[in-house]
């Protein structure tokens, strides 16, 4: 007798096409793989042997509002080794003197598309990004990967469920 195919509501269900994953293998000291999109791109470059960022440079002028948000492209792409992901961080001098911060700045293994920084103005003017500038840096950061278990309950700690302040001032 022939296998029926697996249905839901009159529905057949069909198993997703495997995507082939390209990531880097290197593991943690493997190499940053970086691609220009545009002639204006700044490769990443850290600024001391023991810095831990890679600076990034907007490929565009920007003007980020005061109070405001604006995206700095830097017309790249990054492919980073496997076990790893890249988070875009403020850089100190600009968080410093002119208050500006980066949002959302999470980069996975697996992308591969253009790299954006949101760049957060917390001042009361607004501040101006020339193409070439440096905006933020780059962290490439090692990470857990658990599998997730649903569990009836979890061991106790000293702490508790006590959350925002719990620990003191």
């Amino acid at each position: 007798m022939a296998q029926q195919e697996p249905q839901v509501n009159g529905f057949e269900i069909a198993e997703p096409s495997p995507k082939v994953q390209k990531l880097d293998h290197g593991g943690v000291n493997g190499v940053l793989r970086v691609k220009k999109l545009s002639e204006k791109a700044v490769l990443p470059s850290r600024a001391s042997p023991f810095a831990a960022g890679y600076d990034l440079c907007s490929s565009t002028e920007v003007t980020v509002p005061a109070r405001g948000k604006a995206l700095a492209p830097t017309d790249l792409s990054i492919a980073i080794p496997e076990g790893t992901y890249a988070r875009i961080a403020p850089r100190s001098g600009l968080a410093w003197k002119h208050s500006i911060d980066v949002l959302a700045g999470v980069i996975d293994a697996d992308y591969r598309g253009p790299i954006g920084i949101i760049l957060f103005n917390h001042s009361d003017a607004d501040f101006e990004v020339k193409a070439g500038n440096r905006v933020a840096q780059l962290i490439i950061e090692v990470i857990m990967m658990p599998e997730v278990v649903e569990v009836e309950d979890l061991d106790s700690t000293v702490r508790g469920a006590g959350g925002f302040g719990s620990t003191g001032v």
